[in-house]
């Protein structure tokens, strides 16, 4: 699947000086630097599936923020999201590789959200990415 452009290439340039610390690309960097982030943070580790891993950790942090401001305990999302405590704790924190998109979005309904995916080609300055939006 196409990503959303290089880390790299996001990152600017290499060398800057701030305060008197180095501000390097993760592949420059050493023990003096700081790095500077895609904004992507599973690119910046070096995962294959950044984008996607993006995307359903937005989903989740969006979840958890529509739970948070219903006031419900986890027992009580747990139960109204027809799923169990452990998985909502491991929504809660960022273990979701056993919670799939489909589920992400079944819960997005349970809270009173509508879901719609759009697939549309690209102006000519954007590469072919994945986004999530949150209203």
């Amino acid at each position: 699947m196409p990503t959303v452009g290089n880390a790299k290439e996001r990152a600017g340039s290499a060398k800057k000086k701030n305060r008197g610390v180095t501000l390097r690309r993760a592949n420059e960097a050493d023990e003096n630097s700081v790095i500077i982030s895609s904004g992507n943070v599973f690119a910046d580790l070096g995962f294959v599936d950044a984008v996607e891993r993006k995307a359903k950790a937005d989903l989740a942090i969006g979840i958890r923020k529509m739970i948070e401001k219903k006031g419900w305990s986890q027992r009580e999302a747990a139960r109204r999201l027809q799923t169990s405590q452990p998985t909502i704790s491991s929504l809660y924190n960022g273990k979701l590789s056993s919670i799939t998109y489909d589920k992400l979005t079944e819960w997005c309904i349970l809270l009173g959200k509508s879901v719609r995916i759009s697939i549309y080609t690209p102006k000519k300055s954007e590469q072919p990415h994945l986004e999530v939006a949150l209203a």
